[in-house]
This record gives structure tokens, sequence and C-alpha cells, in this order.
């Protein structure tokens, strides 16, 4: 009798455990589905954008116009700069848009934002119209989300069981900060503009640029 009891009293409470753990795993489902439309949405335009300037896609700029245009901002060797920045933005778009090395992808996402950020933005207001870093920065916010929170179930990262070891991610970001680093403190040399003295001899006065 009392076994008996014991049993009616445990069935609710296996019942409810069972109703939970069925609840947590459509929770998780569906937090991944939302995980995946993210990476596929920023990973994916990421990428397109970087292959602008890494191939000339979608009629985009490429590597040589891109490194005149970055040695104009005091990134020099342009060519080498470019090259970098454009791999960071289609690696890491990719990376992202598959879920694969994670964090590696989500990383490189960031420290090509912070890059045009500073370096493309800064100073101006903060809407895109006004030529702000409006998306970058929101770029940046979906990209620590995915640092964050990892790239969900639906990821090759969980099809194949990769993990990378955390002293490699560690290294990797601080790499990147050094050239961050350099890249956001160097300037543009200042412009000579060619004068005449009373004498008419030419002089040349250097005129900052910002």
């Amino acid at each position: 009798m009392k076994r008996a009891m014991v049993e009616k009293w445990r069935m609710p409470v296996i019942s409810r455990g069972m109703e939970s753990s069925k609840r947590g795993k459509k929770a998780g489902i569906v937090k991944s589905v939302g995980l995946l439309v993210l990476r596929l949405g920023v990973g994916g335009l990421i990428a397109g954008h970087g292959s602008q300037k890494l191939f000339g896609w979608f009629s985009g700029p490429g590597l040589k116009k891109t490194a005149g245009w970055l040695e104009s901002l005091g990134l020099k060797p342009g060519t080498s700069w470019a090259t970098v920045a454009s791999t960071s933005e289609f690696g890491g778009g990719i990376l992202t848009t598959l879920g694969l090395f994670h964090p590696l992808g989500p990383l490189g996402v960031m420290g090509a934002m912070i890059m045009a950020t500073a370096k493309a933005h800064w100073g101006k207001p903060i809407w895109a119209t006004r030529g702000g870093a409006e998306l970058p920065l929101t770029n940046m916010m979906a990209a620590l989300t995915l640092i964050l929170t990892g790239p969900g179930r639906f990821s090759l990262d969980r099809l194949f069981g990769i993990r990378l070891p955390r002293w490699l991610v560690i290294a990797i970001a601080a790499i990147e900060a050094v050239m961050l680093v350099i890249g956001v403190k160097s300037r543009p040399k200042p412009v000579s503009v060619s004068t005449t003295d009373q004498s008419g001899k030419p002089t040349a006065t250097p005129v900052a640029t910002s």
C-alpha cells in the first residue's frame, strides 16, 4: 500500500520533468534557428561586402582601388592593408555563415567593423545617411552576440564536433587587436601645396589632412 502511494506520487513528478525537458529542447531548437538566421544574414552580407573589395564582385572596387583608398587614409602599404581588411570581411563572413571555427568568423567581422568605424566614419553623425557608423556598429553588435552565444546547433562546428583551443583563439584575438591599434593610429601624411616666396622661388607649405 505504501509503495503504491509512493509510485502514485512519483508519476506526476516524472511527467513534469519530461514536459520540462521537452520545453527546454524546443526552446533550444528555436534559439539555434534564430542564431542560424542571424549568421546567414550578417555573415552572408559581410562576405559579399568583402568580396567587392577583394575580387571586385557585385560591382565592387576590387583590391587595387581599395588599396588606393586605404592609402589615402594613412594605411600603407595599401595593398597589404587592403588584402587584410578584405580577407577579414570575406573570410569572417564565410566562417560566420557556416558556423565554422567559431569564434574566428565573428572576430574577423568585428575587427573589420572597428577599423571601418575608426578610419572612415569617426567624427561624423551616427546615421548612415550622414556618413556615420550606424551600419558598422550594427554589424559589431551582431558579431558580439554570436561570440557570446556561439553559433548554435545548426553549424558545421556542431556537425563535426569542432572546438578550437582557447589559447589559439586568444592568440588570434591578440594579433588582431595589435593590428587594429596600428591601423587606427596610422594617419595620412601632410600634403604639400606649392607656393612662391617674394623672390618668385617655389616653396612648399605643409597642409595637415584629417
